[in-house]
Parts: C-alpha cells; structure tokens; sequence
C-alpha cells in the first residue's frame, strides 16, 4: 500500500509540467521527472544545487519579495520557459515555495488547444442553437449535452429540460445510447415519434480513437416530406436528362468515313490516312480548298476516335467577332464584365470536355487568342474571364483552314509555336479538279440526296451532262457541284432527267437567252460551241473531234487557237 506523500510524488513525476519544492531556505526538497529534464540535470548529486543559482529563475528575489504567487518568462540556457512560484505559507510563517515551469512554446501550444476547444465548443452551441436542423448530441452515457432548438420544437419540449437528461427519457424509440455504446452508424433510419414515421441518422463521435458519444440527426420529420422530395427530384432528373440530350444532339458528329462519297486512289489513301489518325489523340490540322469538305473528315475522324462518345463541338474561328472569342471559347464568371450572363457561362472548350472541339477557320484567329489557344494546348487548362484559378480539361484540338500557314508563318501573321502544336497530324484534301474521277460518283450521290430533301423525282443524269461537268475546274469544290446540281432539279420543270440545258451557261458556254448581235459574232460563237461540244463528245480527241465536224485537223487545230479553247 502505497503512503500518500509517495501517491503524490508518483502522480506528479507523471505530469507533463516541470514542479520543483523548496523548503523554507530555498533548498530543493523534491523535483520530478519533467523538472529535471527541463533543468538538465544529469546526475543525482546535481540535485543538492542552490536553487539561487539557477539563471532566471530569481528565487532569492521571490522569497524575500512581498509577494505570495509570481509568474514571469524567463531564459534559461537559451530556451524561453514560463515559471510560476508560489510560497508555502504555514500560521502565517513561509515554509517553502511551489516552482513550476515549462517550455514557453509547450506552453503555448497547450494554451492555443484550449483556446481551440473553446472556440470550437463556443461554434458548435452556435449552429445548434442557429440550425433549422434537428439534432442532437449525447455523451458515450447517452445523456444529452446538445440539443438543437429545432428538435425541441419538433419534440414541443423546452430545450433546457432536455439538456442533461438520458436520451431515452426525451426521445421516443431512440437508438443514440446504442450507436454512442456500440460504435455503428446507422444511416436514414426509420424511427416513430408522436405516432409520425420520420427518418433518422445517428452517428458516433470519436476522441483520440475513442467513442466519446454521437450526433443524430432528422433527416426527414415524416415519410411524406421524403415522399414529396423524390418526386421533386425525379422531376428534375428527367429535367436535366433532356438538356443533356438536346446537347448531346447538338454537338455530335453526324458523319463517318462512309459519309465522304469518292473512288479515286488519292481520296481512298486519304481515307485510310484518316482512319489512322483518328485512333490516336495527337491535334489534327486539315488543309484544304473552300468546299472540299473539311468538317466532314472532322466529323469521321471523332466518329472514329475512343472519344465518339463524348461532345464534338463545332467553332467558326472567322464568324465570331473578335471582341466575343475569347468569351465563346473559354467562358466567363458572372459579373465579369456588363451584359455578362448570371451565373456566367461555360465556353466551348469546358463544353467538349471529354471530347473533340473542331476549330474550323483557324486562319483567321487574331495574334492574341493564338497565344491563348497555345497555352490551352500546352497546359491542357482554361481560365475563364474574371476567373482566378485555371481549369484542367481533356479536350482533342481538330483545326482546318483553306490558308497557307506556312506562309502566314513567315509573313508573322501566324504563330510558329501554334502552327506546331496544331500539325501534329496533317490531312490535305485535294481539290475537285484533281479528281474528276469522283465527280460521276458525287454527282449521283448529290442528286439523290437534294431530290428527297426536296422531293423531287430524278431518275438520272444524263452522260453528257456528266461529261460538261467534268470538264469544269470547280473553284468551289463540292459545295459548288451541290450549288450547281440543286439549281438543275429547280429547272428541271416536268422533265425527270438532268440534261446538259439544266446547267448554267458557264459550265457549258450555252447561252439561256437571246441578244440581237451582228450575224458574223453569232457565227463565230456557233463556231465555237459547236467545236466545244465536238471535243466535248470525243473526249478531248482533237482527230476524232475532226471527222465529227467533217474537217481537217489541221483546221480544227486553227479554229481551237483561233477561239481560245482550252481542251
């Protein structure tokens, strides 16, 4: 059995502050662990030292000092320690002096936890007393320490005779000295109060690794408000599921590789090309003409790539006013500038997250969104306007352009960084001209679909009017040849066939009209169209050409300088 002057020197050998007794003429009677360590005594006969001489601690001063209790900060072999003395008075005479002291920042520190724990404590009574919410807390004894004034009202009792009473004797059927015993929560619980069936969550609280209590919570005060909730929530879901797909179907890709009609060797190489490139997620940059169908292979390259899935966003460099790019393109916050959106806007990059943005025109960017489109590039993040902080996307960049970028490159109206970054993989389409072998092809595929679009009956298109069209040089490519072919089914009257008369005078030099001219011009001009269509017919054969027109070729080489005709 343990005597109480030895209880009481193991208690304070255990206590994390540094305690030092002196008797009445300031000899060290006793000193603990912590004092020592503190004190860096290392031998036992360190302890007979004079307490005078310890630097700082002024212990003569204090004891001759009027003073009962002192506290002061001090420096003690270059550390800064917080010393509190205080004299052992015995029928009115000075018996000794209690010194303690600590490390001012241990001292620190344990005051900002208590501070902190207050504070919190202070928060915590706060929002209970401040929630709509009802809650409760309970200690590991399930007595009741918090309670909400929301839950007092719901209960219809005064909250100060719920504080301090065991939770049984408060609320009906509950479960909180369970879950504060047992250590398991139990989530959306349906719990009977007052006849109602409300839903509950209980939660225990842990300290230091142990179960100190728990916190519950009403989530829902009857089963018809958690009722009327779902409904509200279905509601929106089938909401928000319609602008999802209204969005899906307005930036889709609605064409494939099988979409781009051809059977020449240049286009299939290019199709195959395509095919490759679409597999990977390098930027692409597409080259080619006005009209020879640009978003059409961007459309089957994201067809065709593991992001089919995912939006495919369209963006005419040229057609949005310069001032509004940077906006359309990386978004804005609200209040960013007047006439911004509330709630801001997403831009077309955050759109095509996860997918392909196709920036069809990228010629016509200006110099300063090009540094911001190659920042996009290189760090794959955007920063909306009036934003503080940048957003991380994964987007796949499809650019196309009917310029040169090597030559705006050189003449500085491009960036040779950007131009870098966009021709990881190049795709060049030729122009119509330099495959006149697809235009029979393209032609039947047009008509039929211009024919059903505006339903119209076609049966065919006659060879020779296939022949006038082949020898066009196509300026505006496919998109020209679409033109010129649904201008001939609105002429086409009653008549089913596509004949050389449907077609526009510049493709086949036969006039649509009459003028009074000298009888030698209509000559000449009957002269020339008919040697047009000889050579028309004879498929450039000027020999052939000749014995149609029942001359030698010798003149009929004449008459095709005389006239200018190229063959």
């Amino acid at each position: 059995m343990l005597s109480q002057k030895s209880y009481i020197c193991d208690f304070i050998n255990h206590i994390n502050i540094g305690v030092m007794v002196l008797d009445n003429k300031s000899n060290i009677e006793f000193i603990n662990r912590e004092g020592i360590k503190i004190l860096e005594i290392k031998r036992k006969e360190d302890l007979s030292i004079n307490p005078n001489s310890l630097s700082g601690f002024k212990i003569k001063e204090f004891m001759e000092s009027t003073n009962a209790n002192c506290a002061e900060k001090t420096n003690y072999k270059g550390k800064e320690i917080i010393v509190f003395k205080s004299k052992i008075i015995d029928n009115n005479s000075i018996v000794g002096a209690y010194i303690f002291f600590q490390y001012l920042d241990l001292y620190k520190e344990l005051t900002r936890q208590f501070d902190e724990e207050e504070k919190a404590s202070f928060l915590l009574n706060t929002v209970m007393e401040a929630t709509n919410d009802a809650i409760v807390y309970v200690n590991k004894e399930g007595i009741i320490e918090m309670f909400s004034n929301a839950y007092a009202d719901f209960l219809e009792i005064n909250k100060e005779d719920a504080i301090g009473k065991h939770v049984t004797e408060v609320i009906e059927n509950t479960r909180m000295h369970i879950v504060a015993k047992s250590g398991r929560p139990e989530i959306a619980q349906v719990q009977k109060i007052k006849g109602r069936k409300m839903i509950a969550t209980r939660i225990p609280v842990y300290a230091n690794g142990k179960i100190v209590g728990a916190v519950g919570k009403v989530l829902f005060k009857d089963l018809d408000e958690l009722h009327s909730l779902y409904v509200e929530i279905n509601k929106i879901e089938k909401e928000l599921n319609l602008y999802k797909d209204e969005f899906k179907k307005l930036n889709m890709a609605k064409y494939d590789l099988d979409s781009i009609v051809s059977k020449s060797d240049i286009m299939r190489e290019l199709k195959e090309l395509t095919a490759r490139a679409a597999k990977t997620n390098s930027n692409v940059l597409i080259l080619g003409e006005s009209g020879t169908g640009k978003e059409l292979f961007a459309h089957a390259i994201h067809n065709n790539s593991k992001r089919k899935n995912f939006p495919f966003v369209k963006v005419n460099c040229g057609a949005i006013p310069f001032e509004l790019l940077e906006s359309e393109l990386f978004g804005y916050e609200e209040g960013s500038f007047t006439g911004a959106k509330k709630g801001g806007k997403i831009g077309k990059f955050k759109a095509a997250d996860g997918g392909t943005i196709f920036l069809d025109e990228i010629g016509d960017l200006p110099m300063n969104m090009q540094v911001k489109l190659l920042r996009v590039l290189q760090d794959k993040e955007i920063e909306r306007i009036g934003s503080n902080y940048s957003e991380k996307i994964d987007v796949r960049v499809i650019a196309a352009t009917n310029k040169d970028l090597e030559k705006m490159v050189s003449e500085g109206l491009f960036r040779l960084d950007l131009y870098y970054r966009l021709n990881v993989v190049s795709i060049k389409i030729p122009p119509l001209r330099e495959r006149k072998e697809d235009i029979p092809i393209l032609a039947n595929y047009l008509i039929k679909k211009i024919s059903e679009a505006e339903n119209v009956r076609v049966d065919k298109i006659l060879d020779e009017t296939l022949e006038y069209l082949k020898k066009y040089d196509w300026p505006g490519n496919v998109r020209e040849l679409e033109n010129i072919l649904e201008r001939a089914i609105n002429f086409l009257d009653r008549d089913v066939v596509i004949r050389p008369q449907h077609l526009p005078s510049k493709i086949t030099g036969i006039s649509s009209y009459k003028e009074i001219k000298s009888l030698k011009s209509v000559l000449e001009e009957v002269e020339k169209q008919t040697i047009i269509d000889s050579l028309i017919i004879a498929n450039g054969n000027k020999t052939e050409a000749a014995k149609i027109l029942d001359i030698s070729r010798t003149s009929l080489y004449e008459k095709i300088l005389k006239y200018g005709i190229n063959n």
